[in-house]
């Protein structure tokens, strides 16, 4: 899998948030100029209306709320009101990881997704192993390129949750703790994230290249059931991914850098 070595955007700190609890917040005019990845940190309820529209809200996330509605042929006020709708429903997550304490966020991250990817991960391998070798006669082309872009993303992000947990959670947790700026082995903390955000434009990269390959995961007519659960995973594993990369580029990230 191709890794980005140049062009990736510096982390910016998400700061000058009200201090009202995310789910009680509205969109306001000032607020629409936010970017889509400062939107979702601010308004966690958005991310449902993102994901809805294929709205890039991760490693995509740097640009104006407005310039990706009109990106996607969208009315910007309209994706606004669904926004607004969205904050008032009851939250699925009701913590604001823009206040919650470091560690507290790491943790979350730990136990929700790099958990949930070290089981999804070998699965969904399993899976697409089993459906090539039933398949592999009249959809064998495509399950070959699909197979040619996992396993690298699999072999990236079996790699990165393993830097995450060595190297750049325990530097956190020492700069919450009180430790000295630029006292690590690695100097910055922007140095380990540096290589984080480019590993996760890679996986999103990958990412768009498995949704285009099986045509937003819509299944050939003669698909059995472990055909269907593939699709289903690879999906899941997609947005749960999403989701992961928005908690650390978009809030730990930018906070982390803040700190020291």
């Amino acid at each position: 899998m191709r890794v980005k070595t140049a062009g990736t955007s510096p982390v910016t700190p998400v700061t000058d948030f009200p201090s009202l609890p995310p789910h009680n917040r509205n969109m306001t005019t000032s607020t629409t100029d936010r970017t889509v990845g400062q939107t979702a940190a601010e308004f966690p309820a958005s991310v449902r209306v993102f994901e809805k529209h294929g709205i890039d809200f991760c490693c995509g996330g740097k640009i104006p709320v407005t310039e990706a509605c009109v990106r996607k042929g969208l009315d910007p006020a309209t994706v606004r009101a669904e926004i607004d709708q969205a904050i008032q429903a009851p939250a699925e997550d009701p913590t604001d990881w823009l206040s919650a304490p470091l560690p507290t966020l790491i943790d979350h991250i730990l136990d929700t997704h790099h958990a949930y990817m070290k089981v999804q991960l070998p699965r969904a391998e399993a899976l697409l192993a089993k459906v090539l070798l039933a398949h592999g006669d009249r959809h064998g082309e495509m399950l070959r390129a699909v197979t040619a872009v996992y396993g690298p993303m699999k072999a990236e992000l079996d790699g990165h949750l393993a830097k995450e947990e060595m190297v750049l959670f325990p530097l956190v947790r020492a700069l919450d703790g009180g430790a000295q700026p630029g006292s690590f082995h690695c100097g910055s903390v922007q140095n380990p994230i540096r290589v984080m955000c480019m590993e996760h434009d890679s996986a999103g990269e990958a990412l768009v290249q498995l949704r285009q390959l099986t045509g937003n995961y819509t299944l050939p007519e003669d698909a059995c059931n472990t055909f269907r659960a593939l699709y289903f995973e690879l999906a899941d594993m997609e947005r749960d991914l999403h989701r992961h990369i928005h908690l650390e580029n978009n809030i730990l990230f930018p906070r982390a850098i803040a700190l020291e």
